[in-house]
């Protein structure tokens, strides 16, 4: 079984990439759509117990916000693979600001985000790791940390 987890800030391309890579397979875990902690932990251990693959789609800037879903993924026999999401702060206020006002996040929640980010790492207990970059034509850009 396969957990992927996502980091990067917001309006970074996080959605927009579960969307196109990951709807069909997986099982969203979104705060914003959950909104508690406790409905995503529960969400959450639902798809430990049923061996059924996740996207945690949340910022997850920290090793410690992405323990919560690696530590028990990884117990239960799970691969775990991260996606960094690369965007430029600039590009992330840019596409946050073409959101409609009820999706729209304060400019400041997206620098305190970036100002928390530490770059996910091996050590964590990734299995695999990519680092995702817009692509000047639309869409995204892969490449695999080695």
């Amino acid at each position: 079984m396969q957990a992927v987890i996502f980091v990067g800030i917001q309006a970074s391309g996080k959605s927009t990439f579960f969307r196109e890579r990951f709807a069909d397979s997986h099982v969203r875990i979104n705060l914003d759509m959950l909104r508690t902690r406790h409905r995503e932990e529960l969400l959450l251990r639902a798809c430990i117990d049923g061996q059924q693959r996740f996207v945690a789609d949340n910022t997850n800037p920290t090793i410690e916000e992405r323990s919560r879903y690696i530590t028990p993924a990884k117990r239960a026999g799970f691969r775990i693979t991260g996606y960094f999401f690369s965007a430029p702060i600039a590009e992330a206020l840019r596409r946050n600001a073409t959101r409609n006002a009820a999706q729209r996040i304060p400019d400041v929640a997206i620098r305190g985000t970036r100002n928390r980010l530490v770059l996910p790492s091996f050590a964590e207990g990734f299995d695999e790791l990519f680092y995702v970059l817009p692509s000047p034509t639309g869409g995204f850009l892969l490449d695999e940390v080695r």
